[in-house]
């Protein structure tokens, strides 16, 4: 899994028929929860994330899991929202 900040959104009227309903974010990958990373990706959502957020993502086949249709063709779903992070320190 990889912690991420909600940057954008994405809007697609023509897609493959199995992404219809799907909300689509812009997350860029963080290596901590407050480092972040030259990479962004596209991920579906299903927890009602917004822009700015902290989020969970899940990529690869726990993804089209997290969207209950293994043949749906996504890589990453946003699958939680970060409240807080505790290190023990």
């Amino acid at each position: 899994m990889l912690i991420g900040k909600v940057t954008g959104s994405l809007w697609s009227t023509r897609k493959d028929e199995k992404l219809n309903g799907i909300t689509f974010l812009i997350v860029t990958v963080c290596t901590d929860e407050t480092t972040h990373t030259q990479r962004s990706l596209v991920a579906g959502d299903i927890v009602g994330a917004g822009l700015g957020d902290l989020v969970l993502v899940t990529e690869g086949s726990a993804a089209r899991v997290a969207a209950s249709h293994p043949d749906v063709p996504l890589d990453a779903m946003i699958v939680g929202i970060i409240d807080s992070v505790d290190r023990g320190n």
